[in-house]
């Protein structure tokens, strides 16, 4: 049971990855959200608003995801979407948390009344699907949009539509699955694979 982002197994493993930051429960545990919109309401004007949020996971579940919780750092406008170029205006911010994630900052704990060494990480990122290929650069338009599934994807056009739709899901279940054998509820088709290995860091850098 997920009962606040600790509870996640991306969590356990960044406490097992970065025993030394996990020591000390004061240590910022970040998720950067940002997602573009027309600050005018209305589609006939380019105008776009990124706004982009840290959004604190130290506090208790009922509290994190408050919009008093919320740190505005920065808002990037502009006549169009930033697209990839969203990189640039985010530079300054990515030093920020890199110096707060090797270096440790002097702060104070008015709780304890005294100074720690402060440390901050970000786990993950919030957006929608088009804001994903923005952040991570990963292309969202074409047959390889799903991240997860990566090169292994197998999309199929649609006749009339002419887009893509994606109906390999079964892949993800268990081997022995009655649906992986159900070829005529589906495309046709009987799903042997196995589901598909996790594209790694190094991966996604090459």
């Amino acid at each position: 049971m997920l009962r606040h982002p600790r509870d996640s197994e991306a969590w356990k493993k960044f406490d097992l990855m970065h025993p030394q930051f996990a020591l000390d429960p004061r240590n910022m545990r970040l998720s950067l959200a940002t997602n573009g919109f027309n600050q005018y309401g209305n589609l006939s004007t380019s105008h776009s608003i990124w706004p982009v949020v840290l959004i604190p996971y130290n506090l208790p579940p009922w509290m994190c995801m408050k919009q008093s919780s919320f740190i505005l750092s920065m808002v990037i406008p502009g006549k169009r979407a930033s697209g990839n170029d969203i990189d640039v205006y985010l530079q300054p911010l990515i030093e920020e948390l890199k110096e707060l994630c090797n270096t440790r900052i002097k702060t104070f704990d008015s709780y304890e009344n005294e100074v720690f060494d402060m440390r901050a990480a970000i786990l993950w990122t919030i957006s929608d699907f088009p804001g994903l290929g923005t952040l991570s650069g990963w292309n969202t338009h074409t047959g390889l949009t799903c991240p997860r599934c990566n090169f292994d994807t197998t999309p199929k056009k649609l006749v009339k539509g002419g887009k893509f739709c994606f109906i390999s899901h079964r892949w993800w279940l268990d081997g022995r699955h009655k649906f992986r054998l159900a070829h005529s509820r589906f495309d046709g088709t009987i799903e042997n694979r196995s589901q598909p290995m996790a594209i790694s860091g190094h991966d996604i850098l090459q």
